[in-house]
């Protein structure tokens, strides 16, 4: 199993080499706590309307994310 990576700029938890949420290249092993966030029943709707967690962190896509990346 791949080491999973967190990206610098949204903390998106990935295997790949770039982020597949934002694009971005810088990406770190270096991560402490994972929070993830589920889909809502309708898929097309921002997490930020029916989850606190993911309104707080600022978190627009369901997924796995870092909670602090180093």
């Amino acid at each position: 199993m791949a080491k999973l990576r967190a990206c610098r700029a949204c903390h998106y938890l990935t295997t790949e080499d770039q982020c597949p949420n934002c694009r971005a290249t810088s990406m770190s092993t270096s991560y402490t706590g994972v929070v993830v966030i589920l889909p809502g029943r309708n898929p097309n709707d921002d997490p930020r309307r029916s989850s606190y967690i993911a309104e707080r962190l600022n978190i627009d896509k369901p997924g796995k994310y870092a909670l602090k990346v180093r």
